[in-house]
């Protein structure tokens, strides 16, 4: 046994700057790397006796990429300690979101056939021909669909909404 254990030793000695760099690499942090050889040494000597003769170093790359995949699929999603803490801002959104709600809340204040008609002309950018063939209608009713439906628009979005939840949810503010 006591030959076996050197020989293993030996094994450590001869492979340690080489198993460090490669759990380096892995890790991509020194002390985590030397937990990782560590680690996969602990794994690799009950088993020394049967690999000594064939390629030790392999099954040693081997344990030590299933150990690192183990961390990673037990440590996945928790929170890592850093030195640098880096302060990302973000665009505040608010105005494009209350603007949106203001708009939606004046679509649908329209009727269906005003709502369809100016969604199709200003949104799709169809011409007043090409909405009158898609809705069945004649060009005149696409054109006084399409002025009553902006004279509409133009006077909910002249004045500031007062949002409520249930005019959000039913969408009869403004109508």
């Amino acid at each position: 046994m006591a030959a076996v254990d050197a020989e293993f030793a030996a094994f450590v000695r001869a492979n340690e700057r080489s198993l460090l760099r490669l759990a380096w690499l892995l890790m991509a942090d020194r002390d985590a790397a030397e937990d990782l050889v560590q680690t996969a040494l602990e794994k690799t000597m009950p088993k020394w006796t049967s690999i000594r003769h064939d390629d030790p170093m392999a099954y040693v790359h081997r344990v030590m990429v299933n150990t690192r995949t183990s961390w990673w699929r037990r440590h996945r999603g928790r929170e890592t300690v850093t030195s640098e803490v880096i302060d990302v801002g973000v665009d505040d959104r608010t105005d494009a979101i209350a603007e949106h709600d203001r708009l939606t809340i004046a679509l649908r204040s329209l009727t269906d056939g005003q709502r369809k008609v100016v969604v199709l002309r200003h949104y799709e950018d169809m011409s007043e021909a090409q909405v009158a063939a898609l809705l069945g209608c004649s060009t005149g009713t696409v054109k006084s669909q399409n002025a009553r439906g902006l004279a509409r628009l133009r006077a909910a979005l002249a004045e500031p909404i007062e949002l409520s939840e249930s005019a959000l949810a039913t969408g009869t503010e403004g109508a």
